[in-house]
């Protein structure tokens, strides 16, 4: 994407996208301009097709050699009082995606709205026009034509020219981290293996001259990881233990862990899963495909602090050398875990991870990304994301965060009395506990 320094109506291309507020009587003055320049033919159109500017409402009109634009494309914003960052996002998609199938190749879009800061605003804009026409189509013979290719920002003040260049470059950086890891996690199991995200890491590394170590299974087992490789133990596929650091050209404020889930593949084990609970089981590691995301947008976004990435890779699979419920295994921090469920298997192999970043990395923060029981997913549904930590400064930034990309985060309690649920007879702790409060009882396990 590209900024264009011009006003509305000199903005060239098959499609211009322009926003309107809902329920206002007058239009605001940058499409009041455009419609003199058509002569009165937007309000026209608005008014016979009852636009009324609701989030998701579209519009779209011929320009007639009018503008430099052949057509633009209008899309509701929802009230002034009440835009936030997600509806321009939601917003700029949208018009994207109309401008996309009226067969559009040159778009140009302005910064959407005019009651938010414009950097952040902008960057909203750029990651819905961006994300907007993501599709995977990597296996199929006929490929689903893309049509957009070229998208410009437009904005005629040019003082303001830095301020977008930033912040079209982060937009730009964010979207094509986001669809990266997308491809990862909609690729199948047969493809991305725990050697896969090896090799993954290992290209990342390269391209962004991260430091990188890989640790085999015989490395791990020295390493005392009983807990990851009991879940390895059953598949054919070798597990790797993942590393990657990011170093600042200067000194680092601070130093940060993030790690995530790499069950490439989710049977259950010997608690097998259902069919229909198996089906999409590739996802299960959309934790470690986020924290690779993440670190392959870090080196052009180049933050003064140290980040290290650390995913456990396996597969949980059936075989005779599986490891069986009422098994114990040791964890690399030595605490003895007995194995209650073979399904309740992110947690074992988040148990070393979590031990070798405190161990070997000692971070000032740690953030773990797993797609954790199906608990969380009851509890909030699939546009919520739980979030349960020991630090409340931290979970009030990852909130604060969140809110900036329009992600939504519930935290959930740390109820301490839940831990006695996850007593064992034979060994320190269970990996599972009472049915009720799953996602907590997980989140309670990774803590001791």
């Amino acid at each position: 994407m590209s900024l264009l320094a011009k006003p509305l109506r000199a903005a060239d291309g098959d499609v211009l996208i322009v926003g309107s507020y809902a329920d206002e009587k007058r239009l605001p003055e940058p499409l009041a301009r455009l419609d003199r320049a058509l002569g009165g033919r937007l309000v026209e159109v608005l008014e016979a097709e009852k636009f009324q500017g609701k989030p998701g409402q579209l519009t779209h009109l011929y320009a007639d050699g009018r503008l430099a634009a052949k057509r633009v494309v209008v899309v509701g914003l929802g009230a002034r009082g009440q835009l936030t960052l997600e509806a321009v996002r939601r917003a700029s998609a949208t018009g994207v995606r109309r401008a996309r199938d009226l067969g559009a190749r040159v778009v140009s879009i302005e910064v959407l709205g005019d009651t938010l800061p414009l950097g952040p605003r902008a960057r909203a804009v750029v990651g819905g026009a961006l994300l907007g026409t993501y599709g995977f189509d990597r296996y199929k013979r006929e490929k689903a034509d893309k049509g957009v290719e070229e998208l410009r920002l437009v904005e005629p003040d040019t003082r303001h020219g830095r301020e977008l260049k930033a912040a079209i470059h982060l937009g730009t950086t964010f979207a094509e981290a986001t669809a990266f890891a997308r491809d990862l996690v909609n690729a199948p199991a047969n493809e991305v293996t725990p050697t896969y995200l090896a090799k993954t890491a290992t290209q990342i590394a390269r391209e962004g001259r991260l430091k990188l170590r890989v640790y085999d299974r015989a490395e791990c087992e020295k390493m005392g990881m009983g807990a990851f490789l009991g879940v390895a133990a059953g598949s054919e596929q070798p597990p790797k233990f993942i590393h990657l650091t990011y170093s600042p050209s200067g000194r680092a404020r601070r130093k940060v862990a993030i790690v995530g889930k790499g069950v490439t593949f989710d049977s259950g084990g010997l608690d097998l899963k259902p069919a229909d609970g198996m089906l999409r089981m590739k996802n299960d590691m959309a934790g470690a495909a986020a924290v690779l995301a993440v670190m392959r947008a870090l080196p052009p976004l180049r933050p003064p602090v140290e980040v290290h990435a650390i995913v456990a890779a396996t597969e949980n699979m059936v075989s005779g050398k599986a490891q069986r419920p009422g098994d114990i295994v040791r964890a690399m921090n030595g605490v003895t875990i007995e194995i209650g469920n073979t399904d309740a298997e992110g947690r074992l192999t988040l148990a070393d991870a979590l031990a070798y970043t405190v161990a070997r990395v000692k971070p000032t923060e740690i953030v773990d990304l797993a797609t954790l029981t199906g608990a969380c997913v009851v509890a909030l549904g699939s546009l919520c994301a739980g979030l349960l930590t020991t630090s409340q400064p931290l979970a009030d930034r990852l909130k604060a965060a969140a809110d900036l990309v329009g992600e939504r985060l519930w935290q959930l309690p740390l109820i301490d009395e839940y831990k006695d649920g996850l007593k064992s007879d034979v060994a320190d702790i269970n990996n599972v506990g009472p049915r009720g409060g799953g996602a907590i009882n997980a989140a309670i396990f990774m803590r001791e």
